[in-house]
């Protein structure tokens, strides 16, 4: 059994690729290896010798599918890899464009639909959202500067900045916003989402939809330390029946198949809960589900293997993960071995 997994950049804003692993590592009917696969030589979790028995360089997926499927199909000479579990929002649709080619040659996939991946996108959310009747800040799409002078009249200052795949600013005027909006563009392209701000705290849901309406587990947590990049570097388990409904919600409406994550803002002065993102995998924090007792990594390979899969009822409530920094020592040869040959063996 081998299972190659990506995101294995755990820095201060990581992959969810090494919790994914450690998941899957952990369970108790595991016989297998581990695959990294890396878009960055100096990702570290390709030198953590625990996570991955090899680690091979892959191209981005914006340089090609044709090149990016050619790459995985050599590694699969070498590995005849089972199962690929992506873990970044940003090689999704290239997964869910190769599926029936990567199961051509034995790989199976747990990854949505190119129609799902559409559908939940930060540009088409408040319309999906709309339609459902589930609570979501109000979105203008912006494709030139001119457009931030045509922001609708209920869009007031301060709003937030988002890019289509990652990056999210809040700005308090125009000049800010403006500065935002290039400094995305120029990293991620068009649209520019514009979105209402919601004053409030911010909870999410981790969850595994079997691609049949179903939820296989779904762990709430609260964010108690966010860093400047706005990601949750400590949060705690939590009991929330609502955000955990919705969250199950939109995994039937759209018949949701893998990993996601739920963003939620509550509203500090009406608690009324408004979803802001759905991530199209597991988050960074998804360790926390597993140390919860809902080991949602493993119960995604299970699904993309066509096993039957129980569904996790419950969780334990007050579980915190803190994040910290660790230097990994290493040797220049291991750095040397992954950019000249591509892959980096740790066993």
């Amino acid at each position: 059994m081998k299972i190659a997994v990506t995101g294995l950049n755990n820095v201060d804003n990581p992959g969810p690729g090494v919790p994914v692993i450690r998941g899957i590592r952990e369970a108790d009917d595991f016989d297998g290896e581990i695959i990294g696969l890396i878009y960055d030589a100096l990702e570290p979790g390709a030198y953590m010798s625990e996570v991955a028995s090899r680690n091979y360089l892959i191209p981005y997926p914006s340089g090609g599918l044709d090149i990016y499927f050619e790459r995985l199909s050599q590694i699969n000479e070498i590995e005849k890899i089972d199962v690929i579990i992506p873990t970044l929002d940003a090689e999704m649709f290239a997964f869910a464009k190769l599926k029936s080619k990567l199961e051509s040659i034995g790989i199976k996939t747990l990854v949505p639909t190119v129609e799902q991946l559409t559908i939940r996108g930060k540009d088409k959310l408040f319309s999906f959202c709309e339609k459902y009747n589930i609570s979501a800040p109000k979105n203008y799409l912006a494709s030139s500067v001119q457009d931030l002078y045509k922001l609708p009249s209920e869009l007031k200052y301060p709003v937030v900045i988002k890019g289509i795949f990652y990056d999210a600013y809040i700005a308090n005027n125009f000049d800010e916003a403006e500065s935002y909006f290039r400094k995305i563009s120029s990293k991620w392209g068009y649209p520019i989402i514009v979105q209402e701000y919601i004053k409030g705290s911010e909870y999410n849901v981790c969850a595994l939809g079997d691609g049949e309406g179903g939820t296989v587990g779904a762990v709430a947590m609260k964010k108690l330390f966010i860093t400047d990049k706005g990601k949750g570097w400590a949060g705690v388990s939590i009991e929330d029946d609502e955000i955990i409904d919705i969250s199950r919600k939109v995994i039937e409406e759209l018949n949701w198949i893998g990993g996601a994550e739920f963003e939620f803002m509550r509203d500090e002065e009406t608690n009324k809960n408004y979803l802001l993102e759905i991530n199209p995998r597991f988050p960074a924090w998804v360790y926390l589900a597993v140390a919860a007792g809902q080991n949602l990594p493993h119960a995604a390979v299970q699904l993309a293997q066509g096993k039957k899969v129980e569904t996790f009822e419950s969780y334990e409530v007050g579980k915190i993960f803190i994040r910290y920094s660790w230097d990994l020592i290493t040797d220049i040869k291991k750095f040397e071995e992954i950019t000249v040959k591509g892959v980096l063996n740790n066993e």
